[in-house]
């Protein structure tokens, strides 16, 4: 039995906020009730069997905590969403949406967008190390980094420390030009982004001039202790099983640390183990050690990178 309903969508901003660019939104809605969904500016016409309405009604409403504010919704917003009515998870659905991680300077609201993001974000404020694996896009750097801008400014560390391996370095630094942190420095641009999303440009610099910031290559942690540090080790899967352990134990008191990573994207030689995967496999069942895994259905860059992720785990598999 077909039939069409039609949903207010209140402001023009919510309307424009639920449909996406180019009405992507509407699209992947579509593909998952099988309705036909329609914009005319703020009413949305839904057409299709009882069964298909009802679903892009419930998934419209439960989405609306994001668009009626004008915010974006997202390609993770809606799977994310239609997994909690598929599960009847609409009251965890309801607190993702509501636990708000930060603000970036922008004004624009950071928070979890998958439930396994939420599992994340939740283990970054309580674990004092914590292991992210997952494929590109799934915000394994963005979230921590979030997080610990977010407790430096509270005052809850002295310092954040974010560092990563060059693993290219070594062979390559020569042909680079500048003095070696302007050599380093392409290698740990991820890291600067996401600083720059929370703190003005100038103020990091001056906050790394007295040491509040650091962002350096991983080779700079060997023989230190990191007291009172949130510190971020990103793009883990090109360690050392040697160079993972020496980084995990710099870990001092009143400190948190996250290492982040995807075990299938090493760029090791071909006999050289990942330190990231001979962690998950040796720290697995240690007590206070949080392990986050993420998935393709986490990505929340531009939609193609999760049907990349998806068609390269497929050839791999």
């Amino acid at each position: 039995m077909q039939q069409t309903i039609h949903l207010d969508l209140t402001t023009a901003d919510g309307a424009i906020a639920l449909s996406g660019y180019h009405e992507e939104n509407l699209k992947l809605l579509s593909q998952q009730t099988g309705a036909t969904l329609v914009l005319r500016g703020q009413s949305l016409r839904i057409s299709g069997t009882e069964e298909a309405t009802d679903l892009s009604r419930r998934l419209v409403g439960a989405l609306e905590p994001i668009w009626g504010q004008g915010q974006t919704v997202s390609r993770a917003d809606i799977l994310t969403a239609r997994q909690a009515i598929d599960t009847k998870r609409l009251d965890e659905l309801q607190a993702l949406h509501s636990e708000v991680v930060t603000r970036t300077r922008a004004g624009v609201t950071v928070r979890a967008k998958t439930f396994h993001q939420r599992q994340y974000v939740q283990a970054l404020n309580r674990s004092d190390l914590i292991f992210c694996i997952g494929p590109a896009g799934t915000g394994k750097t963005f979230l921590a980094a979030m997080v610990g801008v977010q407790a430096l400014l509270k005052g809850d560390y002295e310092r954040l420390i974010l560092t990563r391996p060059a693993v290219e370095a070594g062979e390559r630094l020569g042909f680079l030009p500048g003095d070696l942190q302007q050599k380093v420095d392409p290698y740990l641009r991820p890291l600067y982004d996401a600083l720059h999303e929370l703190i003005e440009p100038e103020k990091v610099a001056n906050l790394m001039e007295r040491g509040v910031i650091e962002v350096a290559p991983l080779a700079y942690m060997r023989g230190r202790t990191l007291n009172k540090a949130f510190v971020i080790l990103d793009e883990a899967q090109n360690t050392t099983p040697a160079q993972m352990k020496m980084v995990l134990t710099r870990l001092g008191f009143q400190s948190r640390m996250v290492v982040t990573g995807d075990v299938t994207q090493t760029d090791l030689g071909p006999q050289q183990r990942s330190g990231l995967a001979v962690a998950e496999q040796v720290l697995a069942q240690v007590e206070g050690i949080a392990f986050c895994k993420l998935t393709q259905a986490d990505v929340v860059r531009h939609p193609l990178v999760q049907r990349i992720v998806a068609a390269y785990e497929k050839h791999e598999s």
